[in-house]
C-alpha cells in the first residue's frame, strides 16, 4: 500500500507512490524519517499505522547517520528506550565528524 502524499516533505526523495509501508525497509525509512522531523499529522498517521512495539524495535537499532540529536533523545525519552551510547553517536547526523 502507498503512503499518503502529506508525508512527502519527510521522504524527499522518494516516490511514495512507489513504496509499500509493510515492506521492512520502507517501514524503518518512513519511521526514522517521520520521528526525526514529521509534524504532529504525520507522527499520528506513523502511530497508527505502525504499532509502538515496531516503532520501539527501530529505534532500538537507529539508523547510521540519519539521526539527529535532539530528535533520537526526545524520542527515546518519550518511548522509554535505552540504546547503548555508542549507537547512539553512530546514529546521529553529524557533518563535523
Amino acid at each position: 500500500m502507498a503512503l499518503p502524499n502529506f508525508l512527502q516533505p519527510y521522504l524527499a526523495s522518494y516516490d511514495l507512490s512507489k513504496l509499500n509501508k509493510d515492506n521492512s525497509s520502507v517501514r524503518k525509512e518512513v519511521i526514522t524519517q517521520v520521528l526525526n522531523s514529521g509534524d504532529d499529522k504525520a507522527i499520528r498517521w506513523l502511530f497508527g499505522t505502525y504499532s509502538q512495539k515496531t516503532i520501539k524495535n527501530i529505534l532500538h537499532k537507529p539508523k547510521r547517520g540519519a539521526w539527529f540529536k535532539d530528535s533520537l533523545s526526545y524520542w527515546q525519552r518519550i518511548l522509554g528506550i535505552k540504546i547503548p551510547f555508542s549507537l547512539v553517536q553512530k546514529a546521529i547526523f553529524d557533518l563535523n565528524r
